[in-house]
């Protein structure tokens, strides 16, 4: 980006934290493991000379628990993964030879938060919602935000008030609010090169194929970030911003714990 696009997106500098905390019992969508915690060394139990102690940890997760970062290689359709073709030759167990998490680079763009909630009054969204063309036309004409290509477009419900609640939050067989295809091809339409939202699955759900993943991710290349902590911005009436995200290096990965970050 140019030092004069960054000026227009960077206000005051004040940055705000778009990631959700890593706990123990945290919401986990059923088809990915859960994330595990445990210290592994408590202050005292080694102790180096002049009282030094270290306190150590370790943990594990599901690549798409919590706020993160898809690889295009996490969704196939009849088999095919955007940029790679037929994904069979190139996966294994030990990790995807093509189209990993590896292969996404860090961003720094412009981002747009869409205030969907916000545009209907609401503080959250009905479980039922269904986020199409106009209600994203109308929110990005409320605001004075139009969609430019290569912006990161987040999508905030106010679904997110659940994420200590971690069966509501996920609410696999009722559902959560979400986009849905039309509002998916427009988004295609205006050029965006990400996707993100509050909720687990950004797309409307229960879903019975994925059908915004497909859009986005195998037919276009767009990453999806999921899990994100919108309210902020939302509370401060900021929508267009400086948008950083930076998924880890997991070679083969499907996905990546991150912790975005907008620059207002």
């Amino acid at each position: 980006m140019n030092p004069e696009k960054i000026a227009q997106l960077v206000a005051t500098g004040k940055v705000y934290d778009l990631g959700m905390d890593y706990y123990v019992g945290m919401p986990h969508h059923p088809n990915h493991p859960p994330f595990a915690f445990s210290l592994t060394k408590l202050h005292g139990e080694m102790v180096y000379e002049g009282g030094v102690s270290a306190c150590n940890c370790l943990f594990a997760s599901g690549g798409h628990t919590g706020t993160h970062f898809d690889a295009l290689g996490h969704i196939s359709s009849e088999g095919r993964v955007h940029g790679v073709g037929e994904i069979g030759p190139w996966q294994e167990y030990q990790g995807l030879r093509k189209g990993g998490i590896h292969e996404a680079a860090p961003v720094v763009t412009r981002g747009v938060l869409l205030d969907i909630a916000d545009l209907e009054g609401k503080a959250c969204l009905d479980s039922d919602y269904r986020i199409g063309k106009r209600v994203l036309q109308e929110a990005a004409k409320r605001q004075g935000t139009p969609i430019e290509e290569g912006d990161a477009v987040l999508i905030r419900t106010g679904w997110i008030r659940y994420f200590n609640e971690p069966t509501r939050y996920i609410s696999h067989h009722e559902g959560c609010p979400g986009l849905v295809e039309e509002g998916a091809r427009w988004l295609v339409s205006q050029g965006v090169r990400y996707v993100g939202a509050d909720t687990v699955a950004l797309e409307k759900t229960p879903t019975p194929n994925l059908p915004v993943h497909v859009i986005l991710l195998v037919e276009n290349g767009i990453h999806i970030i999921e899990a994100m902590n919108l309210e902020q911005l939302s509370e401060e009436g900021i929508h267009q911003f400086l948008f950083f995200a930076s998924p880890l290096k997991i070679r083969g990965g499907t996905a990546s714990p991150v912790r975005p970050v907008a620059l207002a």
